[in-house]
């Protein structure tokens, strides 16, 4: 009897410690009622105030798009890069490639926290905020609109140092792209449907002015060949003084930059893409067979960015004990009190 004791004590110590070790989704299953009962209208709370802000600031969809991403590929949807530093942590968002994340986005998940505290206080977590609104951004621009599941927890940690390899650079081939998106578990094709992002928003001049200016060392004028010509010399122009001033910048799309469509897709063709890996794109022969695709048909281009967000907001999600659900979202609950 007492063997048997001992056994189902064994077993019950056991399963402890394989569920404290257990992967993110082991502990809990994200889902769309979660907030059902806890906090009925936090969908409703979310995309009222998002779409406020962005009919106030219409760089505001744009920005939180990129955010997002920036989250997520670092450690997983958890909210962690909208955590500020402090004496004692330099935070994801003081990473270099972080600092030009736009204001604009930050302040939209700070005002949803705010009336969701109100509402439902100490419910809805910042990483579930940032999530809907990227969603519901997308698609006031005329983007695709897909479920979203609900349930992450914020991340209890932020380190710049984690930054560094994580994310996609301005000046990458498609192979170092590809190699970024499939450590994460992300198909050539997923990658470049996340890549049609860039049909909103805009880039610093300091993150293509090698394709502008003294290209390969061919003189102060000289530009990258792949560009139309009169667009390189346009961009000559807008980023003229980039140089003494680093907040100067262009939208990725110049033919239609506020609205979310396959346009990115089609201007690549056209030598009216503004990064090199936006180009990097269309003259790699694994991505450019995705590339005439989503420029031909937007309604594949659609599907596929659809999907390929539903997986990448619950990539490396913390659940349970792994997170909590922070009174600010930019500081962790030990460190607002």
């Amino acid at each position: 009897m007492r063997t048997r004791s001992i056994l189902y004590i064994s077993i019950l110590i056991t399963l402890a410690i394989l569920s404290s070790s257990a992967p993110p989704f082991a502990s809990a299953k994200l889902t769309t009622a979660y907030y059902q009962r806890s906090c009925p209208r936090a969908e409703q709370i979310v995309s009222d105030v998002v779409t406020s802000k962005q009919i106030t600031n219409p760089t505001t969809a744009a920005g939180t798009l990129r955010l997002f991403f920036h989250d997520c590929f670092v450690g997983g949807c958890d909210a962690s890069v909208l955590v500020s530093t402090t004496a004692f942590n330099r935070a994801e968002r003081d990473a270099d490639i972080n600092l030009s994340l736009p204001g604009d986005a930050f302040d939209a998940v700070v005002r949803a926290k705010t009336a969701l505290e109100l509402q439902c206080p100490g419910i809805v977590s910042c990483a579930d905020i940032l999530a809907l609104a990227t969603r519901d951004l997308v698609s006031m621009l005329g983007g695709p609109f897909y479920t979203v599941r609900l349930g992450r927890k914020d991340a209890l940690s932020s380190r710049s140092a984690s930054v560094d390899g994580n994310l996609p650079r301005p000046n990458m081939t498609a192979t170092q792209m590809a190699t970024i998106f499939g450590s994460k578990g992300f198909s050539v094709r997923e990658m470049v449907a996340l890549s049609g992002a860039h049909t909103v928003g805009f880039s610093h001049c300091k993150e293509f002015a090698d394709r502008i200016y003294n290209y390969n060392n061919k003189g102060p004028n000289a530009f990258d060949p792949a560009l139309n010509p009169k667009y390189a010399q346009a961009l000559q122009k807008a980023c003229a003084n980039f140089a003494k001033d680093a907040t100067i910048s262009t939208f990725n799309d110049i033919m239609t930059p506020g609205k979310f469509d396959n346009l990115y897709f089609q201007n690549l063709a056209k030598g009216l893409g503004l990064l090199a890996s936006d180009h990097a794109l269309l003259s790699d022969p694994r991505t450019k067979p995705f590339v005439d695709l989503y420029a031909a048909n937007q309604a594949a281009f659609f599907e596929d960015f659809a999907k390929a967000m539903q997986k990448l907001s619950i990539y490396g999600v913390k659940t349970g004990r792994r997170g909590e659900v922070r009174r600010r979202c930019d500081a962790f609950n030990s460190m607002s009190t």
